[in-house]
């Protein structure tokens, strides 16, 4: 691994089918405007239930990226 400086980023992700989709679409809508990501850790996973099913996932992760020079 070489010498980067990284600085992080919480965002929350939400989905109707499930965690991977949330975390997917979190990264995704981050890609945008954010340059450089390398990784991400999650942090938490919540979510709805109604008439006692899932109904929907939220899932913060942290997203890490290499500061540019």
């Amino acid at each position: 691994m070489s010498d980067h400086v990284y600085k992080t980023v919480e965002l929350t992700g939400s989905s109707a089918t499930g965690t991977d989709d949330a975390i997917k679409k979190a990264v995704a809508r981050a890609a945008k405007t954010i340059r450089n990501m390398q990784w991400f850790k999650v942090d938490e996973v919540r979510g709805q239930v109604a008439n006692g099913k899932v109904a929907y996932w939220q899932v913060t992760v942290k997203v890490g990226f290499t500061m540019e020079a």
